[in-house]
């Protein structure tokens, strides 16, 4: 298994190369001039020159790449321009609320779409199973943003059942001490219901929003694998042989219709990885999404680029836990690998 993790490793490392080219070069291709940005509207042809050397932004882009990557290997992702931080340490105080933020939606995602997916497979063009067609077909055709204004207009501002869309806790709550970034875990640890539950129902909405989103192929891979392996020989012969429906379904079917299911899980997640963006900006989460966008509006490179990376490196560690998976599931998947 180690030596499958170290090539899966090797091959990782030239993706991971072509993404800071290709980030950099689009970067500096966007439009807009992060010089005049920052020296403001009134500013002069000359103070904009000023601050355009200041920023080496005159210096020629071989130059600036060479600069970017002695950088990146110092582990030093750049300065904000916006903020004035170091983007390394924000990127780190916001990917846990991002984190928490997707890995909630995910969770609610699986509890929903995998059950349903079994239950439409063991009774096909039933009412369960119609019903997993248009949950999937909603979740396929709505864009996770409009999802959350929707949710947002009905449980806000009509039923005002959800507290304001404006982050990870009310004002009248204090964080709880940080152990793990996550704040419902740690309000947990603290033994702190009251503001367990606040920060329940403010991440609720926008966890449902990405659910809804990772439900569709969740549920409908779900539902095609179950039926294949539902209708092999190994259950037919389970079946023959007294077995009960809960051994033949939980047993026999679903562990060997996971490897599909484990598949598109990395998938969803890395989907969800990029929902998140928008998410945030709509229920104004403080994550690296949001924290991205103020970037790019602002013309401003170098969060950016980190957030890009920062998401690259995740999908790479994402797709090693899954090579891991896949050996616990199946050994023959790591022989063969």
């Amino acid at each position: 298994m180690g030596r499958i993790l170290l090539g899966r490793l090797a091959t990782a490392i030239p993706t991971l190369c072509g993404v800071i080219v290709v980030t950099f070069l689009l970067t500096h291709a966007l439009p807009g001039d992060p010089a005049a940005y920052f020296a403001g509207p009134s500013a002069s042809q000359e103070a904009i020159d000023d601050v355009r050397h200041q920023l080496g932004l005159d210096r020629s882009w071989p130059v600036q790449f060479v600069q970017y990557v002695e950088a990146l290997a110092r582990g030093d992702l750049g300065t904000s321009l916006n903020t004035g931080q170091p983007v390394r340490t924000e990127i780190l105080t916001r990917l846990p609320a991002s984190a928490e933020l997707t890995l909630f939606g995910l969770f609610i995602a699986v509890v929903v779409a995998v059950p349903l997916g079994i239950v439409a497979a063991l009774r096909p063009n039933s009412i369960i199973d119609h019903l997993c067609r248009v949950a999937t077909t909603a979740g396929v055709s709505l864009p996770p943003f409009f999802t959350g204004l929707l949710l947002v207009y009905i449980f806000y501002y009509l039923l005002g059942w959800s507290p304001a869309p404006l982050g990870r806790l009310d004002v009248f709550y204090s964080p709880p001490p940080e152990v793990t970034g996550f704040d419902l875990i740690d309000t947990l640890l603290a033994g702190d219901l009251t503001t367990f539950r606040a920060a329940l129902a403010q991440i609720l909405l926008p966890g449902i929003t990405l659910a809804v989103f990772a439900m569709a192929p969740l549920a409908r891979i779900t539902r095609a694998s179950m039926l294949t392996a539902l209708g092999s020989d190994f259950v037919r012969t389970a079946r023959a042989n007294g077995l009960s429906v809960w051994q033949v379904v939980a047993v026999h079917a679903l562990r060997n219709a996971m490897l599909p299911i484990v598949t598109i899980l990395g998938m969803v997640f890395s989907f969800l990885l990029g929902a998140n963006v928008l998410v945030e900006k709509v229920f104004a989460w403080p994550g690296i999404g949001s924290y991205a966008i103020d970037a790019l509006v602002a013309s401003d490179y170098a969060p950016v680029q980190g957030f890009v990376l920062t998401m690259a490196f995740l999908y790479v560690v994402l797709n090693l836990f899954i090579d891991v998976i896949y050996g616990f599931l199946d050994p023959r998947v790591g022989l063969s690998a």
